[in-house]
């Protein structure tokens, strides 16, 4: 019997010192690759700047592998914004530090009945690397005019959200070959036809 309680006795302690370490393994938090931060300029975007304050705050609210801030100085941000009287267009990225994106906010689309917020989240989405898709419905951001004017929703939805954190998934370490396209979105109807 004294043979079980000095084993019993050296056992338990064995056992205390154990269930910690298991514990803490367990609820330790999964180690996560750093935010790509990029950064952004509206010295030019003149009447859009408020608009486009909305929406980088949509996306950053949205995703959480890259955030949208205003550069210290219009000479270092990664993209610029600039008011257009043309309609809307972007640099494909995604961009990452160091980019040479552009996001081109035209008034035409404005003046034909497209949401300024709307349009800017549009736009900052293929800075993001979000290609346009046009037959989507209004929940989609990157469906763009294809709603038509009644369409005011500003936030990408789960997908879109997810593909952009899958394009900076990997952090700022990614930075490959830059190879960017401009896309240019034609808000009109009538450009529609051909």
């Amino acid at each position: 019997m004294i043979k079980r309680i000095v084993a019993l006795t050296a056992l338990i302690p064995a056992m205390l010192v154990t269930a910690p370490g298991i514990a803490s393994a367990q609820s330790a938090p999964k180690a996560t690759a750093a935010v790509v931060t990029l950064t952004y300029d509206t010295s030019q975007a003149g009447q859009w700047s408020d608009t486009i304050t909305q929406a980088v705050q949509i996306w950053n609210d949205a995703v959480h592998n890259v955030h949208l801030q205003p550069a210290s100085s219009p000479g270092s941000a990664d993209y610029v914004y600039r008011a257009t009287d043309g309609w809307p267009q972007a640099t494909l990225g995604p961009v990452f530090p160091g980019g040479g994106g552009e996001v081109q906010l035209g008034q035409g689309a404005v003046t034909e009945g497209y949401d300024a917020t709307r349009i800017a989240a549009h736009e900052t989405g293929h800075i993001l690397g979000l290609p346009d898709t046009y037959s989507g419905p209004c929940s989609e951001l990157m469906s763009g005019h294809g709603p038509g004017t009644s369409c005011t929703n500003a936030k990408p939805d789960a997908t879109e959200a997810a593909q952009v954190d899958q394009n900076y998934a990997a952090g700022p370490s990614a930075i490959g070959p830059r190879h960017h396209r401009v896309v240019i979105d034609i808000w009109s109807g009538s450009a529609l036809a051909r």
